[in-house]
């Protein structure tokens, strides 16, 4: 076998998802196929410092040692179990050199720089394409998608004005800044009231795993859901209701992405929130979802068709109702960094699709290093004659 892959694991994050990414960078550091990689285990703490540890050969046995904090009792080496030794948090101006060791040409490049980052961020400074031009800065190959697709991806305001221009059907929506609310409270009552009703659903816009979302079946508690919303975004949505089926599609790939099968959620909570997500462990995955194949097809190409419109690449889950009264089909949402424990939707919808867990790591560590050769191709200069 060749030389093994270097792969930096991103995870953590100064974001309201901090708790999600560190079981999802927990489970994957079991998965890896530790013959082909060596990973790079990099944890930002809640507050945005950076630490990393050693180089990985073998999974981490123990969820405490990936916040990789300086316990001599939970770090004690082993021959049988890799263990991640602390480091001092890193300032701003040191991160990029030394956690990645960027380099200007192949020749240049570092011992022990990373071939491939593989960000298992979820939320603010995740999956909102801020990162993601870091690594771009970084002239370094990553997982998911870049940063225009993070970008629209995550606010959903964009996500909406951008499926809306390719014609996918989705529910009625509003939209208002913090600063807009506080201007005219009444008019965006009134607006919300008249064009979507009650009840309805609040949602920051710039956030995802279901934070900060309320159902409104009345003035009063549209107003509580609004300034809830506000604490986790300053730009909030309202949504239609709808008395529905809640569908989810996986999609891997670059410029020929490939779907799974349908998966359906049958929350255990009045609507699909963080707790029924995370919490209660109550809610129910239905894979294959039993829909009829005229409709999976439908709903499987308008998940290409979304995946297509915001530009992604890698991996994304989208969302989509089905109206119990009618079966109409409604785009909800697209997430370019889902839920990615063994156990989430996102890699259950790819096992009955055919691709078993550690194989989707490896096909999703394989799209990352193509589009970055690809893009090497490209000039970005020109000579002057």
């Amino acid at each position: 076998m060749g030389e093994k892959i270097k792969v930096g694991l991103i995870y953590g994050g100064k974001s309201g998802e901090h708790a999600v990414s560190l079981e999802t960078a927990f489970a994957v550091l079991q998965s890896f196929d530790y013959s082909k990689y060596d990973v790079l285990p990099i944890y930002i703490t809640e507050k945005g410092s950076w630490r990393k540890g050693p180089y990985l050969k073998a999974p981490v046995e123990n969820k405490k040692l990936l916040l990789l904090e300086d316990d001599k009792k939970d770090a004690k080496a082993s021959s049988d179990k890799a263990v991640i030794s602390s480091m001092p948090s890193l300032s701003t101006s040191q991160q990029l050199n030394d956690i990645f060791e960027f380099h200007s040409d192949e020749n240049s490049k570092g011992m022990n720089a990373v071939d491939v980052i593989f960000p298992l961020l979820h939320g603010t400074n995740g999956e909102d394409g801020t990162i993601q031009g870091m690594f771009e800065m970084a002239n370094t190959p990553y997982v998911g998608a870049g940063v225009l697709s993070s970008a629209m991806g995550m606010d959903k305001t964009v996500m909406k004005k951008i499926f809306a221009h390719e014609g996918l059907p989705q529910c009625i929506y509003r939209y208002f800044t913090k600063h807009q609310w506080k201007k005219d409270q009444s008019y965006y009552l009134m607006d919300v009231e008249i064009s979507i009703g009650y009840p309805c659903f609040v949602k920051p816009a710039n956030l995802g795993s279901s934070v900060g979302i309320s159902k409104a079946n009345e003035r009063e508690q549209l107003i509580k859901a609004i300034q809830e919303a506000f604490k986790y975004d300053h730009k909030v949505i309202v949504e239609e209701f709808i008395e529905a089926r809640e569908i989810e599609v996986g999609v891997i790939g670059n410029e020929e992405p490939e779907v799974s099968v349908l998966g359906e959620i049958k929350s255990s909570n009045d609507f699909y929130d963080y707790k029924a997500k995370y919490v209660d462990g109550e809610s129910i995955m239905t894979i294959p979802a039993e829909v009829d194949s005229d409709t999976a097809e439908f709903i499987q190409k308008l998940a290409i068709k979304a995946f297509q419109s915001i530009e992604g690449t890698g991996l994304s889950r989208v969302d989509f109702f089905i109206d119990k009264s009618d079966n109409k089909v409604f785009i909800n949402e697209i997430n370019t960094m889902p839920g990615f424990t063994p156990f989430s939707m996102f890699p259950l919808l790819w096992k009955h699709t055919g691709v078993p867990y550690q194989e989707l790591l490896d096909r999703l560590i394989d799209l990352a290093i193509l589009r970055y050769n690809e893009k090497q191709e490209l000039q970005y200069g020109f000579d002057v004659e």
